[in-house]
């Protein structure tokens, strides 16, 4: 697919700036945002020039609105796969979409879905990707960085050239929803999560194609969450 990038200084948020201005293929790059955001009320902590911050434009084919997960899967196979170009540590997904090195978050995404009757126009993936910050002060309580984890700058539009082409590829494939599965992170063992009724130990059982997330609990009772209905405890 041939992306048309546009780059600008500021903005408060690049999905915005593509929701009002985007066309085609399109990929809206900022080097700062005031007020970027990550799902529900969560705000994305980045300095000015260091991070990878953009919007883009996503089409796939004739998506029904009831498979809109599988636009989280592509995008989070996109992103685990580009990053191990970079670095040797394990990426991996954290349900639902925030991208993990170790227990520290390195990325997170908000989409935004257009529908026709039942059936997704196009999306507005919005993406903030820590990349060369040294330093986080915010109350986010996991961020990490490439350059945290590498010791080296990375140069930002290279990385976004990769991360395009990657998603070209996962995009062209079919194997997108396994692929995702496969990178769950703590999808061995048992963990601790906390829903509207407390704290409690389970294990991973998988992802549904709508992507309610599936857990056994150590009493044996099997528990399906929709998205913010449960926490993993970190």
């Amino acid at each position: 697919m041939r992306w048309e990038v546009v780059h600008i200084d500021e903005t408060d948020s690049t999905n915005r700036w593509l929701r009002e201005k985007g066309r085609g293929d399109m990929v809206v790059v900022a080097d700062y945002q005031t007020a970027g955001r990550g799902c529900g009320t969560n705000r994305w902590e980045s300095e000015r020039g260091q991070n990878l911050t953009f919007s883009m434009l996503l089409h796939l084919t004739e998506l029904p609105a009831r498979r809109q997960f599988h636009i989280t899967e592509v995008v989070s196979v996109a992103l685990c796969k580009t990053l191990e170009r970079y670095i040797k540590n394990k990426v991996e997904v954290k349900w639902p979409n925030d991208i993990y090195v170790g227990d520290r978050k390195i990325c997170g995404m908000l989409i935004e879905n257009r529908l026709h009757g039942s059936t997704i126009v196009d999306s507005i993936v919005g993406i903030g990707l820590n990349v060369n910050q040294r330093e986080f002060h915010s109350d986010a309580p996991n961020p990490v960085s490439l350059w945290q984890l590498t010791g080296r700058e990375t140069d930002r539009d290279e990385l976004l050239h990769v991360f395009l082409q990657t998603i070209d590829a996962v995009s062209a494939c079919e194997t997108a929803s396994i692929d995702y599965r496969k990178r769950l992170f703590r999808q061995t063992g048992t963990h601790e999560f906390k829903d509207e009724d407390g704290t409690f130990t389970a294990t991973i059982v998988g992802v549904l194609d709508d992507g309610h997330l599936v857990l056994d609990d150590t009493l044996g009772r099997r528990r399906t969450y929709a998205f913010k209905e449960v926490q993993f405890v970190i």
